[in-house]
């Protein structure tokens, strides 16, 4: 009867539904082992893992870059210390030149300005904790004057 044939049905189809999804299980992880190969070599260099390794490491991996993008202030401190290195040298340069204009005196004003919110920035920065927030030095709310600067372009 036809209650007995798709039992028949399912009943060899089910190990072939099975080893597909095994075989689809199994390709997600290899693909994972793959794409994070330099952090798994730093957790177990010389090791086989196994598929449940793999799969804390990469949970492990994503919450730690979830913490990275929710508190980006900790990747900041190089960008910050280059910034504010970068505005050193722009008023450095601009105060060599004898020529006093108001672009030069806007121009030094607004580098003093940015070059205090940055370095008081790095001062609130705390390198080795993830929960610290740094607001960034250059926020165009903090100085509305942006516009008036003198631009060669």
């Amino acid at each position: 009867s036809y209650d007995t044939v798709f039992s028949t049905n399912n009943f060899l189809r089910k190990p072939l539904v099975e080893k597909l999804r095994r075989e689809r299980i199994n390709s997600s992880i290899e693909q994972l082992k793959t794409l994070l190969g330099p952090e798994f070599l730093k957790q177990q260099p010389d090791s086989k893992m196994e598929k449940a390794d793999i799969l804390e490491m990469t949970v492990c991996f994503l919450r730690r870059l979830q913490k990275q993008q929710k508190h980006p202030a900790v990747d900041m401190g190089a960008a910050d210390i280059g910034y504010s290195r970068c505005v050193q040298e722009v008023m450095h340069f601009l105060s060599k030149d004898e020529l006093e204009t108001q672009s030069k005196k806007q121009l030094l004003k607004h580098c003093s300005k940015v070059q205090t919110t940055s370095d008081e920035n790095l001062q609130e920065a705390d390198f080795s904790s993830t929960n610290t927030t740094v607001q960034t030095s250059f926020d165009k709310d903090n100085h509305p004057n942006t516009s008036a600067l003198w631009r060669p372009w």
